[in-house]
């Protein structure tokens, strides 16, 4: 079911499918709702899912203002779960979804019950990443959204995968046009100002799940592992051969994995 709902001057549309316990996927940048799909086939009907197209993605508004930071957008899902009134939930994000995951942990831990980086990390940017970021809004601004989307997703992928299913990556290029300037330069300087957030987990009582491709060059194994020790409860998958993208790379494996980890919390 699609819904709607106004949070300050924006109109922030999100879906709900299944009934039971709820569960809040949060996509990543140069995503929508949608990259959960096969997700959310498999999963509704074990538990109330909450889809939400994050602000300036799908038919979601951007959030107006200077400096918009991750923890913004956790305040956007905050105020979703209100407009629910649900009282906890646990919380996925993957890549940029992972980061406001861990903000909204931060800010509003007695709301979660478990939550999970799928492709993502604790970590803040490197100095080097930062320049490269705002090397891309630069690059934004000059070429256009569309165009810096389909430069950029297919370096997501494993090199394996983008050769054997080329029309899955190009699906994902195509759907960049949706997005506007503003929108990516806003995600992008979020990013680039967020915090490390190992300190959210830990010593963390909840469960926390980490989600890893061997060949993810945006949230590489070796620092994800890195933290993954530090929560009281870790429960890490290593997916061989997959990149950035396990929604789409490792549908059936990911699908599993998440089912496992949402009986578990």
């Amino acid at each position: 079911m699609e819904k709607q709902f106004r949070y300050q001057s924006a109109t922030i549309s999100y879906r709900m499918e299944g009934e039971g316990s709820p569960v809040v996927l949060l996509h990543g940048f140069g995503e929508d709702g949608h990259i959960w799909d096969e997700q959310v086939q498999f999963l509704k009907q074990y538990c109330l899912l909450l889809v939400p197209h994050l602000p300036g993605s799908g038919a979601s508004g951007i959030l107006h203002g200077e400096n918009i930071t991750i923890s913004a957008y956790a305040d956007v899902i905050h105020a979703l779960l209100q407009e629910e009134k649900i009282g906890s939930c646990l919380m996925l994000g993957h890549s940029m979804g992972g980061y406001i995951t861990l903000a909204f942990a931060e800010k509003y831990p007695s709301l979660l019950t478990g939550f999970g980086l799928v492709n993502s990390t604790a970590f803040a940017d490197s100095e080097e990443k930062k320049k490269t970021r705002a090397r891309a809004i630069e690059t934004i601004g000059r070429y256009g959204a569309a165009a810096f989307i389909r430069t950029t997703i297919p370096g997501l992928f494993a090199a394996g995968f983008a050769q054997q299913h080329p029309g899955k990556v190009e699906a994902l290029a195509e759907a960049g046009k949706q997005f506007s300037e503003e929108a990516l330069q806003q995600y992008y300087q979020a990013m680039m100002n967020r915090p490390d957030r190992t300190a959210v987990l830990q010593s963390n009582p909840l469960p926390v799940l980490f989600v890893i491709g061997t060949e993810d060059q945006a949230a590489p194994m070796n620092d994800v592992l890195k933290q993954a020790h530090l929560p009281l409860k870790s429960y890490i998958h290593v997916l061989e051969h997959v990149g950035h993208m396990s929604m789409l790379e490792a549908s059936d494996t990911l699908n599993r994995y998440l089912h496992a980890f949402i009986n578990l919390a």
